[in-house]
């Protein structure tokens, strides 16, 4: 536990008589040595009127780490005399270590109404020292993020030491100054995103935050709704957000609102596109001209895609199609964006209507099927006005648009020798005319799955 020493102060004997008498004292005991074990040794020789010799035993014992407990009250800049930041304490040394306090690295000192260090020491049972030492100070607001420690000096036979403790900081309580709105995510604000906003203050702890949007109508502030933590919370975001938002910090303390400086949020917009003609109908070899419109807060920039294949026809709010043919009818897409916030755009689709007979996918078609199966056959034909489409045979049939001229029609029918003999038709008919397709069914095994009698598509009269 300790570490013994001892000390010697001679009168006339030889060395060697000492280092006899340090050995019979260290030796002389085999409990460990304590403070209470620090005293003076006499050592005397047998002969007439020796003089005696004096061995002093001293005792050292290095303190436990310090232990810093902060005060986690606080400490309001505006007391009136120093308040306690932190308590230190070194357990079980010999002799008393000494305690400095640091602030930032650097030595405190007592200063007069500023600074004050209240130390004491309590012995214990072993004649240890455990030493306490209160820190107590003045602080500013700017000490809210200053690093207290404490440091314990003491002796070994081995020179001086030290131990230093962790570092801690205390809160420091200060009136708010300046109130000012927060908005996430920083920068160009679009609809759909989740915007978040939120009050901010330079005091601690911090006011009970409102934040208020102006009415554009009326000019007067009106609270908005926040959640648990005091944030609005926009989401999505709309064009409507928009505005002039202000928070007020209130200090429950004092009852002293502060008003944050207004702040204008914009939440970039593109409205519903609008395409006209609407509802565009053509007679083949005519002309038709497309104009797409739309409103935003920023500059816009728009194009025209072909629907079924993606390809962009046109850069700028204006298609033109001239000469057209049945095969240009169908859907035209209009994209209104924002090139500047990307990811912000709208789109109208419009179908283009051709005036036309019907318009078979494929003119005739080969299907493998095996006898007394039953068997699903498909057709599909394309035409303005929109084709209605009849079978040969009798049987199970349904229709499915697949845009406003395009319709698919399914039979379910029993392969049967006269089916096979005769094979099927089905036939588009409109107000222009009618077409047919012809499907042949032969017994065996094919490429084409028995069960599609679609095959691959192609165009045909």
């Amino acid at each position: 536990m300790s570490t013994g020493s001892l000390s010697t102060r001679r009168s006339g004997y030889p060395s060697s008589v000492c280092a006899r008498a340090r050995a019979r004292v260290n030796l002389g005991s085999t409990s460990t040595v304590t403070p209470h074990d620090e005293r003076i040794f006499l050592c005397q020789g047998k002969r007439p009127r020796s003089q005696e010799h004096r061995i002093q035993l001293r005792v050292y014992k290095a303190p436990e780490e310090p232990n810093i407990q902060v005060n986690a009250l606080g400490i309001p800049v505006d007391s009136k005399e120093p308040e306690e930041v932190a308590t230190c304490v070194g357990r079980n040394g010999y002799p008393i270590p000494q305690v400095i306090w640091y602030k930032n690295g650097r030595p405190l000192k007592e200063e007069k109404n500023r600074v004050h260090i209240q130390s004491s020491q309590t012995v214990e049972s072993s004649g240890l020292y455990t030493l306490q030492s209160i820190l107590k100070a003045q602080l500013v607001k700017e000490d809210k993020d200053a690093q207290f420690y404490c440091e314990l000096n003491y002796r070994l036979p081995s020179g001086n030491h030290m131990k230093e403790s962790r570092e801690v900081t205390v809160p420091v309580f200060y009136p708010t100054e300046k109130v000012w709105l927060e908005v996430e995510p920083v920068g160009m604000l679009k609809e759909g995103d989740r915007v978040e906003i939120r009050c901010l203050a330079d005091g601690n702890p911090p006011p009970h935050f409102s934040i208020s949007k102006q009415n554009p109508s009326t000019r007067e502030a009106e609270e908005e709704t926040t959640n648990d933590n005091g944030v609005l919370v926009l989401e999505p975001a709309q064009k409507e957000h928009s505005g002039l938002y202000e928070c007020q910090g209130l200090d429950l303390d004092t009852m002293i609102s502060l008003p944050s400086e207004p702040q204008e949020l914009l939440v970039n917009y593109v409205s519903d596109v609008r395409v006209s003609p609407a509802a565009p109908e053509r007679q083949e070899g005519s002309s038709l001209t497309l104009i797409c419109e739309a409103e935003s807060s920023q500059d816009l920039e728009f194009q025209w895609l072909r629907e079924e294949t993606g390809q962009v026809l046109e850069r700028g709010p204006v298609l033109q199609l001239h000469d057209l043919k049945r095969e240009a009818g169908g859907g035209y897409r209009c994209v209104a964006s924002v090139p500047s916030i990307p990811g912000l755009n709208r789109t109208q689709l419009v179908n283009v209507a051709v005036f036309g007979p019907p318009w078979m996918a494929f003119k005739e078609r080969k299907v493998w099927v095996k006898e007394n199966m039953m068997l699903n056959l498909s057709c599909e034909a394309s035409g303005h006005p929109r084709p209605t489409i009849s079978w040969n045979v009798n049987g199970t049939a349904s229709e499915q648009d697949q845009d406003p001229q395009r319709v698919l029609s399914t039979l379910n029918v029993l392969v049967t020798p006269e089916l096979l003999e005769t094979g099927v038709e089905c036939t588009a008919s409109n107000d222009l005319g009618k077409n047919t397709s012809v499907l042949f069914l032969e017994l065996g095994e094919g490429c084409i799955p028995a069960g599609d009698g679609r095959g691959r598509p192609r165009h045909g009269q």
